[in-house]
């Protein structure tokens, strides 16, 4: 084990240096999370970057922080060969290696941690030793249900989404100054084509993407659920994509391919788990919540893209406003068969009319509803004046 772990961690022999992009906002909360004795969690969509951001972190502890580089350990629990080896006994061989007694901290670095049955358990008694920091990753939601409780009240999540238009201009080493803002809307039509996971972004692969759709699809849902039917999660996807910013009825979906409303229901969580899908409920009581269809955003809009092409650019904006007010909560109005995107937690209620206007109807229940402020967003120049979730709290 002693030479996987001195692979994994080359600052214990040389200087920490990573050429990666860095995406700062997230970083920052990493930098905060220091501060405190929670548990911090990264989690989102595979290939989002959760890696990277561990390992930029990593050489900003050595440099920033003056850390000393063998109290920093990393590892991914997927590896081969750790299968047998639960986390205490990985982190005690790490100790044993390094000479380092439970009173010195130490700052651990657990990517997909879900691969290991009982991380919860595993995670409260690293936490309740004392002097651990710990930092854990997974590319699953299903880190989130914690049926026994184990983390709650330990954890701090931190949900990596794809990059934001501001993020993929950086990432694409784009500098818009005063005297070329025009073409601030060919950018963002470009940004709205590509999506944000960031090595697609600095590739433009296409066959990355694919391949990171494969990996999900394939061995996330269909390889971990033992579902036989492989056409069919394709098929369920592809209605899903088609249908993204839109109400999704179980029932239909449930006649159009042939199962029962229960299997769709299922396969729609596991849509969900891994961060493909965004659902979101119906403003209302919660009759109304449970009972109405919720709508359904792509977890990222390059690969929506992949199954519908570049169409449809009102859709593909609206998803974008979704996810960059994700972490406002946002649900749905809907009356009398008018709709309304967005209410948030705090109010704010959203109306998305991509380069176009609202009908008189839409009009009408936009001015109805009860909100503290009531934002109408059609173009780029609104789109970019809504601040990002991690950079700011209200707006």
């Amino acid at each position: 084990m002693e030479q996987l772990f001195f692979r994994f961690n080359p600052w214990w022999e040389e200087k920490a240096s990573y050429n990666f992009v860095e995406r700062k906002t997230y970083l920052l909360q990493m930098e905060q999370s220091m501060k405190r004795k929670d548990i911090a969690i990264l989690t989102g969509l595979r290939r989002i970057g959760k890696t990277t951001l561990m390992k930029l972190f990593i050489e900003r502890l050595i440099k920033n922080h003056g850390i000393e580089p063998k109290r920093i350990f990393y590892i991914s629990l997927d590896t081969y060969g750790l299968e047998h080896y639960s986390i205490m006994e990985i982190i005690d061989e790490y100790r044993k290696i390094h000479k380092l007694p439970f009173s010195e901290q130490i700052y651990l670095f657990l990517d997909e941690i879900t691969y290991k049955e009982n991380f919860q358990q595993e995670l409260k008694n690293l936490y309740d030793l004392g002097n651990v920091k710990i930092y854990a990753s997974s590319s699953a939601s299903s880190i989130l249900k914690d049926k026994k409780a184990h983390l709650t009240g330990r954890e701090k999540i931190i949900e990596i989404l794809p990059l934001t238009f501001e993020e993929y201009l950086i990432f694409k080493e784009i500098k818009l100054n005063k005297s070329n803002t025009h073409l601030l809307d060919r950018y963002f039509e470009d940004y709205m084509q590509t999506g944000g996971i960031p090595e697609y972004v600095l590739t433009g692969d296409i066959a990355y993407l694919v391949e990171l759709l494969d990996d999900i699809i394939y061995k996330d849902i269909i390889a971990a659920h033992g579902i036989r039917d492989k056409k069919i999660i394709r098929d369920y996807f592809r209605l899903l994509m088609e249908r993204a910013g839109k109400q999704v009825s179980l029932n239909k979906i449930s006649k159009i391919l042939g199962i029962g409303v229960d299997t769709a229901r299922r396969y729609l969580s596991y849509f969900e788990d891994t961060y493909l899908i965004h659902p979101i409920e119906r403003c209302g009581k919660l009759n109304e919540r449970l009972k109405s269809p919720k709508k359904i955003y792509a977890g990222d809009i390059g690969i929506k893209n992949i199954y519908t092409g570049f169409r449809d650019k009102g859709a593909v904006f609206e998803n974008l406003v979704y996810l960059k007010i994700k972490y406002k909560n946002p649900c749905y109005i809907y009356k009398n068969k008018i709709e309304v995107d967005f209410l948030t937690k705090d109010k704010i209620l959203i109306e998305v009319k991509y380069n176009s206007e609202l009908t008189d109807k839409q009009k009408k229940l936009f001015e109805s509803v009860n909100a503290d402020k009531k934002i109408l967003i059609k173009n780029v120049k609104d789109f970019t004046s809504i601040p990002d979730g991690v950079r700011d709290l209200s707006f």
